[in-house]
């Protein structure tokens, strides 16, 4: 089932034209990944999709509901709707942005009690599930101060998983981490896609890629420039941008023990 379909989606911010048209489709338990060179598009992209920012152009369908309506030439949304949307489509952000007065519990429940209107023992006992599934269900009274940062991200996609979203978006989560703690991160959200979480994912992750997901789209200077399976995109690029990408993420190697 098509979970997400995005057609035609333009963004400017004043003369700079950032997305020139791009279509998008994502089924349901599908994870997609986004590869693209900086500037290409790839954040503007999700945060259109969950309405940070809001399209010039185009149009969005949620579970085959269009959000918006056109008006003028324009997709125009309500606060409504575009508040509904947000608490059905998480994100998982390059900086953890947790709370430090709070405890990891209360970071993941925070969205449950001010947006979902739950209850204090229902919301804690979702939030204290959602870390168990990352992991760090023995951290819930710890504060952010006292966790790694694989960890305080662990958290952001608790955060995320906690509200039960349909799709979940992450935008480069691994770019602010120490490479040794890259890891844990990956781990979790390849158990997350091997639930069956839809998910679409910003990485430079070209191992992530590969492995666990279902379909990559390369994004270049605001569109899509190669779609499809990560053994044919990664392995048997069709186009000389999409080699060039490759490349410049493969210039070293460390050569083979004798």
């Amino acid at each position: 089932m098509e979970l997400l379909r995005i057609e035609a989606l333009e963004k400017r911010f004043g003369d700079l034209h950032v997305l020139k048209g791009i279509d998008l489709s994502v089924r349901k338990g599908e994870t997609v990944v986004i590869l693209g060179s900086s500037g290409s598009g790839k954040s503007t992209m999700l945060r259109c999709i969950n309405f940070l920012e809001l399209p010039d152009a185009g149009a969005i369908y949620l579970e085959g509901k269009r959000i918006g309506r056109q008006a003028g030439g324009r997709p125009v949304y309500s606060a409504a709707e575009l508040n509904s949307v947000r608490a059905d489509v998480g994100m998982v952000f390059q900086q953890f942005n947790l709370f430090p007065h709070l405890s990891v519990e209360g970071n993941v429940m925070l969205g449950l009690l001010k947006v979902r209107g739950m209850n204090k023992a229902d919301a804690r006992k979702i939030a204290l599930a959602s870390l168990e599934r990352v992991g760090l269900g023995s951290k819930a009274q710890n504060y952010p101060a006292s966790l790694s940062g694989g960890q305080q991200q662990r958290v952001a996609i608790a955060r995320a998983l906690a509200m039960q979203p349909s799709l979940i978006l992450f935008d480069e989560p691994t770019s602010a981490l120490d490479p040794e703690l890259v890891g844990e991160v990956l781990q979790t959200m390849r158990n997350l896609a091997e639930d069956g979480t839809t998910m679409v994912i910003v990485t430079h992750e070209l191992g992530f890629a590969y492995n666990v997901a279902n379909r990559v789209v390369f994004l270049n200077d605001g569109r899509v420039h190669e779609e499809g399976p990560p053994q044919e995109i990664l392995l048997r690029p069709k186009t000389e941008r999409m080699k060039e990408f490759l490349e410049s993420h493969t210039l070293f190697r460390i050569p083979e023990a004798d």
